[in-house]
Formats: structure tokens, C-alpha cells, sequence
């Protein structure tokens, strides 16, 4: 089969799952892993978890993993001396922390090769101190000690220009350096996919409001392949969305749900954990995390949510989800306000 005919078989599978009985596949697939308690990892000062949606696992050997925390509610805003980006080793237990004053509403999270943090901060339309705000609607980069070393977007500013962003809501670093943001936190928003270089010099944009290739509502999450394509978690499209570098598009798939985050590990196993499904948004899919290779397409494991009532809340399961090297699985929860941990049975 040529690589057309096979993106285009997968596409197919995509819209097969969305309207066909294989859509039930999907929420059956086997699980193979296990929760290692009720919540895992312990804050600093003992303090109670918040909302969080960002995790990503340290690139520096160590097996720590990032993650951003709301100041133990759903926002930073009336927290300025909470640190809300805390480093944990696979334990559980804190080994530093810091962001305080400066990240409002921490959302998507990428870890590079030298282990420094970026860090989106979305600033959601609904939290206070929107008139002359200080913080949010930009990406930081920080390195692992804390130190801020690049802002993209002007801080408190919300607009769908060149150094402007409306409630970015991820982050991701190629491998030689190019910076990629999913920009437009909601289906209204600026639903683009903006390119940067290193230095956070703007190269290009694309996207638009809309349910065609290439458009978004919503796009949520990002992650990349060893082949170096870029996946968009096109939320409230129920879909995600396949592209070059340069933004051409390359396939859609729906068999992985209605992500809101996105993983890929160095071996193309790709995680997209759906924490919106229900009646009204995608009916017919259940909550939970998604797994499945991306030299394929096919869903082979399922993590789902435990919550009962998945067709009548707002948000459950994971938003954000990682991977660490021996393979457990990292869920950030919005609605449930805590992190849990999976781990093979």
C-alpha cells in the first residue's frame, strides 16, 4: 500500500469509528493497567491538589515528572505566592517548585531536551483580574531551576496577532528547536496552530474557526511522532487532526475520541485522553484514556474513567497525560482536582 492510499485508509477508519458500531470498539478496547492508589503525588507544604491539566515527564534521565497545578483551586490568580509548576519523582514526593506570581492558569506543558519547562498559560475568559492582568494568555519557558527565559506573548494581553495570544492552550518543541502553539482556549477562539523558532521569532500561522481539514474548534493539545508530524487535539471537533511541519494536512482520525491531551512516546504510542465525551458532546463515547500506535491508527488499550455519571458531567478523567520511560501512565485532572497514576497490571 503507498503512503497516500494508507493515510487515507486511516482517515476512513476515523469517520467508519464516529458513525459506525466500531464506535463502541473503542470504549471496550482492553485495559491493561491498573491505578497505583487514589491520587498520587503529595504538594508541597502538604497543601490540597487543584485543577491541573499539565504533566510531562523530565527529559534528564531522572524518571521526575513535571507538572502544573492551579494553587489548589482553578486558578493561580488569588494565589500570586503558590508555586504552581512542581517537580515530583515517580514516587510521588516533591523535589522542587516554582512559578509563583507568574503563571496564572497553567494548562498545557512541554519538557525539551534540556529539561527546561514551557509552560502555557492560558488565562481562562472566566477567572479574575482580566483588567490589567500581569500574567497569562502567553507560553514561558523556564529552566529546570526556575529561571524565566523566553515569554511569547505579552503577558495579560489577549489578541490573534504575531506576538499575541488568546488563551494558548499548549505547547510543543521540535526536535531542532521550532516552537509550536495550539492558540485559542474554546470553540470561539483563534482555533490556530502558530510556528516560532527557537529564539520565539514568529515563522507562521494556520488554522481557522471550522470542521474542515485544517480548521479547529478548540485545539487543545499537541504531540509529535519520530517522523516529525504534528498532532492537534481538535477538541470540540470530537477529532485529531495529522500535519506536516509546515501545516499541511495530512489526515484526521476520530477513533481516539474528544482529546484534550495528547502523548507520544519515542516508541510512536500515542495517548489521548477524552475528559469531555458524553450525550451532548460526542455521543456514544465513554471518558478515558485512549492508546493506540500511530503506524496504524487502531485504539488497543483503554483507561476508562471511573466516574458513573460521564453523560451528565461537565469534565471528568484526565485532561493532560505523560508517560514515563517504564511505561506508567500520568492523568492530570481537571474536574476531579487531583493527578493519578497507571500502571501495567
Amino acid at each position: 500500500m503507498t503512503r497516500s492510499r494508507r493515510l487515507t485508509f486511516l482517515a476512513t477508519i476515523g469517520l467508519l469509528v464516529t458513525f459506525g458500531v466500531a464506535a463502541y470498539g473503542q470504549n471496550s478496547a482492553p485495559n491493561d493497567y491498573r491505578a497505583a492508589g487514589e491520587s498520587w503525588g503529595e504538594l508541597p507544604g502538604g497543601r490540597t491538589w487543584g485543577a491541573t491539566s499539565s504533566v510531562f515527564p523530565a527529559t534528564d534521565g531522572s524518571g521526575d515528572i513535571w507538572v502544573g497545578e492551579r494553587c489548589g483551586a482553578n486558578s493561580c490568580a488569588e494565589a500570586p505566592d503558590i508555586d504552581p509548576i512542581v517537580r515530583f519523582t515517580a514516587d510521588g514526593e516533591v523535589v522542587t517548585s516554582f512559578g509563583a506570581g507568574l503563571v496564572r492558569w497553567p494548562h498545557g506543558m512541554f519538557v525539551d531536551v534540556d529539561n527546561n519547562v514551557w509552560v502555557a498559560d492560558a488565562f481562562g475568559i472566566s477567572l479574575r483580574g482580566g483588567d490589567g492582568a500581569t500574567a497569562g494568555h502567553t507560553v514561558l519557558k523556564f529552566s529546570p531551576e526556575g529561571e524565566l527565559l523566553l515569554t511569547l506573548g505579552q503577558p495579560g494581553v489577549s489578541g490573534s496577532g504575531e506576538d499575541t495570544f488568546q488563551q494558548p492552550s499548549d505547547v510543543l518543541v521540535a526536535p531542532n528547536g521550532d516552537i509550536f502553539v495550539a492558540d485559542g482556549h474554546g470553540a470561539g477562539g483563534n482555533n490556530r496552530i502558530v510556528k516560532f523558532s527557537s529564539d520565539g521569532t514568529f515563522l507562521m500561522q494556520w488554522g481557522e474557526t471550522g470542521g474542515e481539514n485544517g480548521e479547529f474548534r478548540d485545539p487543545h493539545a499537541l504531540a509529535m511522532d519520530s517522523q516529525g508530524r504534528l498532532y492537534v487535539g481538535d477538541r470540540s471537533n470530537s477529532r485529531l487532526q495529522i500535519f506536516t511541519q509546515d501545516g499541511e494536512h495530512i489526515a484526521t482520525w476520530t477513533q481516539f475520541g474528544r482529546p484534550s491531551g495528547l502523548f507520544i512516546t519515542p516508541g510512536d504510542v500515542l495517548y489521548s485522553a477524552d475528559s469531555e465525551s458524553n450525550a451532548g458532546s460526542n455521543p456514544g463515547w465513554k471518558r478515558g484514556i485512549r492508546i493506540g500506535s500511530v503506524t496504524d491508527g487502531f485504539v488497543t488499550n483503554f483507561i476508562p474513567d471511573p466516574n458513573p455519571n460521564q453523560d451528565t458531567s461537565g469534565t471528568s478523567a484526565g485532561e493532560g497525560v505523560a508517560v514515563d520511560a517504564m511505561g506508567n501512565v500520568y492523568s492530570a485532572e481537571v474536574g476531579p482536582r487531583k493527578m493519578m497514576k497507571y500502571v501495567k497490571r
